[in-house]
């Protein structure tokens, strides 16, 4: 299962230490694929993964997606707020919005939110 990984606050040390992580499993040959996202606190990460953007995640990564226009329809919503949603997913690195389509490479989003 793939996954993405996302540490909102408290991102630092966690930085670090899964820097010296891949470094080690990189020198025993290991083969690996991970994604981490940090953000700034649990409000920033409230503010991207809203209801209606993570309906967009999961619609995305269960069918085939050629277009935004495609995936409102597909959804019943607003061109442009799909759109507006699409753009946030994308720079948030959660969507990749290419002339291809909208996809989610991944199976799972796990968070950790410092207190």
């Amino acid at each position: 299962m793939s996954q993405v990984k996302i540490t909102a606050g408290g991102a630092k040390d966690d930085a670090g230490r899964r820097f010296v992580d891949a470094w080690h499993r990189a020198e025993r040959g290991e083969s690996f694929r991970e994604r981490f996202l940090s953000v700034e606190s649990w409000a920033a990460l409230a503010r991207v993964l809203t209801g209606k953007r993570m309906e967009i995640l999961h619609h995305v990564r269960r069918h085939k997606v050629p277009s935004v226009r495609a995936l409102a329809k597909a959804l019943g919503r607003d061109y442009s707020n799909v759109h507006g949603d699409v753009q946030a997913l994308s720079a948030a690195g959660l969507l990749e919005a290419t002339e291809d389509g909208v996809s989610a490479d991944y199976d799972a989003i796990e968070t950790r939110i410092a207190i």
